[in-house]
């Protein structure tokens, strides 16, 4: 098991490597969250556990930037006890939270417990294959790929989540703000220009002909909804 450590105290960081190591798991480090990230296009991880203050990138903004392409446990390691900061990190996608000082056989008992359960949802959501049909689309939320009449589509992060938003409600209409707090899980920097810019880019790569859509319709005055005449839904 590969477990990612981003913390900028050097001590701290050291630490907790020479722990996990000696647990068995092969460790790798970085001070900041822009190293994190590069390291990230060169290796993967099963698990990261995340220091918040940190230069250049904090451990918020990389913990953002993680789940644009993975679901991996992340454990976030902090100086900070308000509440708010807790309440923060959870809901941008960390699985648990502990606070400095801390104990090394806390932290490794925490580790083992987010791999442990990782492992156990990533066999149950391999026995239980999930694929989203409607017309010609396919959805395959295991591997989260989507093709049109068998052939895989090449979708980014955000292309893919707003085209599973919209296959999973087809023929109901979403206001583009509605989409934008889907897929962006986020309404107070909401951008008309944004989702707009977003559905083209899809429409392109899902319809024969991009102006007059045959899945993708946009609802005057409202926003967009998935729809295809003779359509069939299957999950």
């Amino acid at each position: 098991m590969n477990i990612l450590v981003v913390e900028d105290e050097i001590d701290i960081r050291n630490l907790i490597k020479i722990n996990l190591e000696d647990e068995g798991y092969s460790v790798i480090t970085a001070a900041n969250g822009i190293e994190a990230l590069n390291l990230l296009k060169e290796t993967s991880a099963d698990l990261a556990i995340l220091d918040i203050m940190m230069p250049r990138l904090d451990g918020f903004n990389l913990l953002r930037k993680i789940r644009e392409t993975s679901t991996m446990p992340i454990i976030f390691l902090t100086a900070r006890t308000d509440d708010m900061d807790k309440v923060l990190g959870l809901e941008l996608g960390a699985d648990d939270y502990i606070a400095k000082p801390f104990s090394m056989s806390e932290l490794i008992a925490r580790v083992r417990a987010q791999l442990r359960r990782n492992n156990d949802y990533m066999i149950t959501k391999a026995e239980k294959k999930e694929l989203i049909r409607y017309g010609d689309l396919t959805i395959d939320k295991e591997c989260c790929c989507a093709y049109i009449n068998d052939e895989q589509i090449e979708l980014n992060a955000k292309e893919y989540k707003l085209l599973l938003y919209l296959m999973e409600s087809p023929e109901r209409v979403f206001t583009k703000k509605q989409l934008y707090n889907a897929v962006w899980d986020d309404d107070y920097y909401y951008d008309d220009n944004t989702i707009m810019v977003h559905i083209s880019h899809l429409r392109n790569k899902i319809e024969i002909d991009s102006q007059n859509p045959e899945y993708i319709k946009t609802i005057r005055g409202i926003g967009y909804k998935l729809h295809k005449t003779g359509g069939h839904y299957e999950k």
